[in-house]
Order: structure tokens, then C-alpha cells, then sequence
């Protein structure tokens, strides 16, 4: 007898059998291994093999019960939940037939040293078999993922995009494939969360539904990468939940691309600050499925590694985070010169960007405020604090957002670039550096104190 890799389906007949044993179920049929390896469940008699369409395991219970299986990085765990206890279980003790026995190592034709072997196989794999292979499931081409991903893949490895943004002249998904084993796009499904976020308008609720079945979709269509070989997976934070509730992230090195906060601790940021601003219809108007909150957390709770530049994301996740730093762009500095009485906002108008904070810091201090992007919570919203329109952010004193919750902060990384004043909270993921002022979010006193220091600041330089 050789150890070989196998037994797959018998470790699960196995732990059910001897769940169903604890529980005291009626064993109806069941049929032991015809060879005892050391170690085993069948070396203390509480294995049962199967064999499609010849042997079955078959069992009864006299209450309600329900089963779980669920696969862990190194663990097949399966229980039994019924209503209520009847006495307390504990796992059988291992027979003396097994104690202190070590259990054999896998072996398979792939890995023998034995090639005269009629069952050898000759040349027909371009790998070896042990060979780790990771797959990369991703979604938009951060600079910093993108970076990150060049750094550690292998020539074994795979990786699934949306589609080919390099050849399409599409930045957003310009994922470079060379020296991937494999590279799977998904344009159908690509072409469909588009064209649904575009028809969404300026609706927060329907936008953000457009993102979650877009986001599932490319999930489904891209699964088909993650093989029985795959041994490590880094996913897209948008596609994770869906691939966990499916069951193809178990028992694999798991990896996740995080560009925010995971959706519960995101949405009781929003619950408080809709508190504070009940009048904000932006900060209450959408909220993710219970399922898929709770399948996030429990995914996020088996990853091995949180890869992110976000630095609060970061600080999250603690050990765990692997912390990129940001991709700053080469711009041209701005002329120092007088002060424009002016202060940009890198909306969009939202109450999660800090709008309100910046209006009444504006009124407060006589400036005039450059909001770019869609005025989502209105078109009056900024007044009676006077607006202006420009062509270059050069042309103003200071960006600020304090935002309660901000995913990707590229306006505030070119305002740092070409030598912009920015005043933000830790919620926009920027750790402390020259030029970046830090205030709590939702906190106004403290945002006019810091806007009135940094005006001060470039007054006597």
C-alpha cells in the first residue's frame, strides 16, 4: 500500500459518520474501509466509505437537525446543530491502534521518484504538479495593486480581469498579462455592470445595486480560474463575498485587494453620521444585503493577508494588513503667490465627503468654495457660502475633504503633488506627511481651527 493524495470524499463521509455517532443517530447503512491506515478515523472504527453508484452512508435522527460542512485552510470541519443539547458531547478518544502513529506523507505519480511505472506519466504536463499556483481575481487597476501583483506572481500562476484595458486603451483596467500561465478576461460581464452604473444616473441607490450585481457577475464569470490545483488566491474586495458564499475560497491561501472598509464597519459609520445629519438623504439611502455583509466579515475573517494602501483599512486589520504605498503622479509644482480667499473641495457634493464641515468652515471664514464633481445632495446645497467655478486647482488655497468615509484619495495625492495644503481625516487612508493636515471627521471646530492655521501658515510664507 502507497500513500497517495485521495480520500477526498471519504474524510467527509468520515466526520459526518462520527457526527452522526455523537449525536446519536440511527446508522442505517455503513461501510468500513477495506485497508486501515495508520492514524486514520478507521484505525478507531469511525470512518465510512462511499463509492457512487455502490456504497452509501445512510443515517437517521429522531429530532430536527441541521448539517454544516464548511473547509478551512487545513480543516474539513462538519457539524450537526440541533435545538437543544441533550448531554454534553465530546470527540471519542483515538485508540491505542493510532496514538503517537505519524501519518504517511501524500504521494502521487506526480511527485514518485518511480518512472519505469506503466502508470507514469510521460511529458505531459508543462508543470510540475507540486508547483504552487495562485490565481489573481481583479477588479480595477490600481497602481498600487497592479504593482504589488507584478512583485509576487509566478509563472504558474493565473489571473482573471474584467477585460483587457490595456488593449482597449481602458486605464482603469489596464491589468498586464505577460508571464501568467493563464489570463481570463470576462467582457460580457464587464460590458454589463457598465452599461447598468451608467443607466443608474445620479441615483446613490440604484448606482450602488448597478456596482454589487456587476460585481457578481464578474465573480461567476471569472471563478472558473480557481481549478482543484489552485493552492492561493488574491481576490478583488468587490468580488469576494460572492466567491466565499459559493464555496471556492476554502481551504486555499487566501489574499484580498481592499479598497475600503469592510460594509459593516463602513455602514455604522454612515448609521452615526446620518444620526448627527438626519436631513443628508446620501449618508441613509442605501445599505448592502444582511447575507453579504455577513459573508464579507466571515471571508475577511479567514484571509491570511489584507493587501491595501489605505492606511486606515490598514489599521484595521492590524498584523494581518500588508501596506502598499500610495502612487503618487508627477505633476509641476504651483507658483507660490498671494492668497486667493478660495478652498477646493474634491467632492462629489455628499455627505459622506464632509460637505456639510466645508460649507460651514467656508461661511466661517469668508472663502469662497471650488466643489467639483456632482452636486448630489442638491443644487442649492452650498449656499448661502459663495462658490466659484475654475479651470486649475492651482488656483486655490487649499483642498479639503473631511470625509467620513473616502475609498481613494487621488485629488488629495495631486494636491500633495504639486504642493497643495490638504486638510483631511484618517478616514481618506493618508498616513501623516508635509503638507497633510489630519482632523477628526464630522468635527467643524476642528476643521476651521486647522483651515484657519494652514491660511495663517501660507500668509507668513
Amino acid at each position: 500500500m502507497v500513500g497517495a493524495i485521495g480520500g477526498g470524499l471519504c474524510q467527509l463521509s468520515n466526520a459526518l459518520y462520527d457526527c452522526a455517532l455523537q449525536a446519536d443517530c440511527e446508522i442505517l447503512e455503513r461501510h468500513a474501509h477495506s485497508r486501515i491506515v495508520p492514524g486514520s478515523a478507521a484505525a478507531r472504527g469511525r470512518d465510512a466509505t462511499v463509492a457512487w453508484n455502490y456504497v452509501d452512508l445512510r443515517f437517521s435522527a429522531a429530532r430536527d437537525l441541521r448539517m454544516t460542512a464548511r473547509v478551512a485552510q487545513d480543516q474539513l470541519v462538519v457539524r450537526l446543530y440541533g435545538a437543544q443539547a441533550e448531554r454534553q458531547l465530546s470527540p471519542p478518544p483515538v485508540s491505542p491502534d493510532s496514538a503517537g502513529q505519524a501519518p504517511h506523507g501524500p504521494r502521487s505519480c506526480a511527485t514518485c521518484d518511480e518512472t519505469d511505472c506503466h502508470l507514469h506519466q510521460r511529458e505531459r504536463r508543462t508543470r510540475s504538479a507540486d508547483a504552487p499556483v495562485h490565481a489573481f481575481l481583479v477588479d480595477e487597476a490600481w497602481p498600487e495593486f497592479a504593482a504589488y501583483v507584478e512583485a509576487i506572481r509566478g509563472p504558474n500562476d493565473r489571473l482573471g480581469r474584467p477585460i483587457d484595458g490595456a488593449r482597449l486603451g481602458l486605464r482603469r483596467y489596464a491589468w498586464p498579462g505577460a508571464g501568467f500561465e493563464r489570463v481570463q478576461s470576462a467582457p460580457m460581464a464587464a460590458i454589463s455592470r457598465t452599461l447598468a452604473l451608467r443607466s443608474a444616473g445620479a441615483s446613490a441607490v440604484r448606482l450602488r445595486r448597478a456596482e454589487l450585481a456587476g460585481a457578481e457577475r464578474l465573480a461567476q464569470a471569472l471563478a472558473s480560474l480557481l481549478a482543484y490545483d489552485v493552492t492561493g488566491v488574491t481576490v478583488a474586495q468587490s468580488y469576494l463575498p460572492y466567491l466565499w458564499r459559493d464555496g471556492l475560497l476554502g481551504a486555499r491561501d487566501l489574499s484580498v485587494l481592499m479598497t475600503r472598509l469592510p460594509l459593516a464597519e463602513m455602514q455604522t459609520r454612515l448609521d452615526a453620521a446620518a444620526a448627527r445629519h438626519p436631513n443628508r438623504r446620501t449618508l441613509s439611502e442605501f445599505r448592502a444585503p444582511a447575507w453579504l455583509v455577513e459573508a464579507e466579515a466571515d471571508a475577511l475573517a479567514a484571509c491570511a493577508r489584507i493587501i491595501t494602501p489605505h492606511t486606515e483599512v490598514a489599521a484595521y486589520f492590524g498584523d494581518r494588513a500588508v501596506r502598499l504605498p500610495w502612487s503618487s503622479p508627477l505633476l509641476p509644482s504651483r507658483a507660490q503667490g498671494d492668497l486667493t480667499g478660495r478652498i477646493l473641495f474634491p467632492g462629489p457634493t455628499v455627505g459622506r465627503k464632509g460637505a456639510d464641515q466645508v460649507r460651514e468652515a467656508a461661511l466661517a471664514l469668508d472663502l469662497e468654495v471650488f466643489a467639483v464633481g456632482s452636486p448630489l445632495e442638491g443644487e442649492d446645497f452650498w449656499r448661502p457660502a459663495r462658490t466659484v467655478r475654475l479651470t486649475d486647482w492651482r488656483q486655490v488655497d487649499a483642498v479639503v475633504q473631511p470625509a467620513v468615509i473616502e475609498h481613494q484619495p487621488r485629488g488629495l495625492l495631486a494636491a500633495l503633488a504639486i504642493g497643495l495644503p490638504v486638510i483631511a481625516t484618517p478616514a481618506c487612508g493618508l498616513a501623516p506627511q508635509p503638507g497633510l493636515t489630519l482632523v477628526p471627521p464630522g468635527d467643524t471646530a476642528a476643521l476651521i481651527a486647522a483651515l484657519s492655521d494652514v491660511l495663517a501658515g501660507a500668509r507668513q510664507g
